[in-house]
């Protein structure tokens, strides 16, 4: 067992969170030390959070996926003391840090492209890219090359390339002793070599002997079958967008079965399930995505839709600013949504959040327990978490008004994690409107 499994991640990205102009002005300004200063290590503590997320840091172009280069902090956060301060300041309060790995492709600024760019076929890092030599481009470089998604901006690196792969390995080692950071997010590890993660598995596990302790890699993933990036010789976990779109689409169009039936497919107790006893990261929304408040019709279900997220298998993430019901639209981008934000806010969803990790934090069912779905209809779940002896019913009702849930299973005078109160459950339980009840069962 990993710390990960565990924990309550916390994503942040700090180009957006620290206002930093949109283009690499190449102007060195601190403002990565505002995550210290205005408070948001207290108020992560304050939440639960046992772990942060940040999204791209080191030198890059515009929004950090085109790098410019690994070593070095983006200079529109700072310098590399900034970053090293803000993980010394996490781990003294208790919380992990990731940084965002950003391996796939590069921007045309990388100072190993622009060498390619100046000395053509006779650069000595001609070899990390893709090259058509025939071919050319909109900037009329003399040749083309692979590229992210058509994205002629964001160069995709050729991991065949050994010596390529050598260096990344390097950059990487360096981060984790420059600044003792817990492992990586693998940005597009659905896009990655199967045999380029297989060495970057090797690499965490060399870190994970060295450190005494897991050096964690996630691997951003979307669809398809998750062990594909998720096993012994690749990711340790990766990020679950099967039940994102379940979770607000479920409750949208009043059909709960939806994330029902990807919960039990994910980790149910039938023999076709996929990732049954593996961690991945839940998320309603994240820096690609729409806001939550924004994407769900109905903002009276957020208290259950969060509940639904600390309930289920894995691990919970939420985005900075969603945990008090920022709102933001996707556009080209995503400006909208990665915005600028001085001090964190509380209010009663915040609280409500950090009462969802605190019952989640004490009880081994809700983050190791198995999964068995009791009952399901259009607006309401309710499933068993259970760990040897140890069983919690959690019930979701995200109706605007009661309803009675019948289901087998009697649990008698059960004890909610969440409210402290007692609660009957004899062939079923009633379900106050847009209620959560997290059930721990004698």
């Amino acid at each position: 067992m990993s710390w990960f499994e565990d924990a309550f991640v916390y994503q942040i990205y700090p180009l957006g969170l620290c206002a930093c102009p949109h283009e690499n002005d190449g102007v060195v300004v601190h403002r990565l030390n505002q995550i210290v200063d205005n408070g948001w290590i207290e108020h992560m503590q304050r939440l639960g959070v046992t772990c942060l997320l940040l999204n791209p840091v080191f030198q890059s172009s515009s929004h950090g996926y085109d790098t410019i280069d690994y070593t070095k902090l983006d200079c529109r956060l700072g310098v590399n003391e900034d970053l090293a301060q803000l993980v010394t300041a996490c781990h003294d309060a208790g919380i992990r840090v990731l940084l965002d790995g950003v391996f796939n492709h590069v921007g045309r600024e990388f100072w190993a492209f622009q060498d390619v760019l100046k000395n053509r076929e006779s650069s000595s890092y001609a070899g990390w890219f893709s090259i058509d030599w025939g071919g050319n481009t909109q900037w009329d470089d003399g040749f083309s090359y692979e590229t992210w998604q058509g994205f002629p901006y964001l160069v995709k690196l050729n991991h065949f390339n050994g010596e390529l792969n050598e260096y990344l390995a390097s950059v990487i080692r360096g981060w984790e002793r420059e600044f003792d950071i817990d492992g990586l997010r693998l940005d597009v590890a659905y896009c990655l070599d199967r045999g380029f993660l297989g060495y970057l598995r090797s690499l965490a596990d060399e870190l994970s002997g060295k450190r005494g302790d897991k050096f964690l890699l996630l691997g951003e993933t979307m669809f398809g079958d998750y062990n594909q990036w998720m096993n012994d010789q690749a990711c340790d976990t990766v990020t679950n967008y099967e039940a994102y779109k379940g979770l607000w689409s479920s409750m949208n169009s009043a059909n709960m079965h939806e994330i029902a039936y990807a919960l039990e497919r994910q980790s149910g107790s039938q023999p076709w399930d996929l990732y049954t006893g593996k961690h991945l990261l839940d998320f309603v929304d994240n820096h690609d995505v729409p806001r939550i408040a924004t994407q769900l019709s109905n903002k009276d279900q957020l208290k259950p839709l969060y509940g639904l997220l600390f309930a289920m298998c894995g691990v919970p993430c939420v985005y900075y600013g969603s945990e008090w019901g920022i709102e933001g639209e996707q556009h080209f981008g995503d400006y909208e949504l990665r915005p600028a934000l001085d001090e964190p806010e509380w209010n009663g969803l915040t609280s409500w959040i950090s009462v969802l990790a605190k019952a989640r934090e004490a009880s081994d069912c809700l983050s190791e327990g198995t999964y068995r779905q009791l009952a399901v209809s259009p607006l309401q779940l309710v499933f068993e978490r259970a760990r040897g002896q140890e069983r919690v019913v959690v019930a979701i009702n995200a109706d605007s008004t009661q309803s009675w849930v019948a289901f087998d299973g009697d649990c008698g005078e059960a004890h909610d994690l969440l409210s402290g109160v007692e609660i009957e459950i004899r062939g079923g339980i009633e379900l106050e409107p847009y209620c959560v009840y997290y059930l721990q069962c004698d």
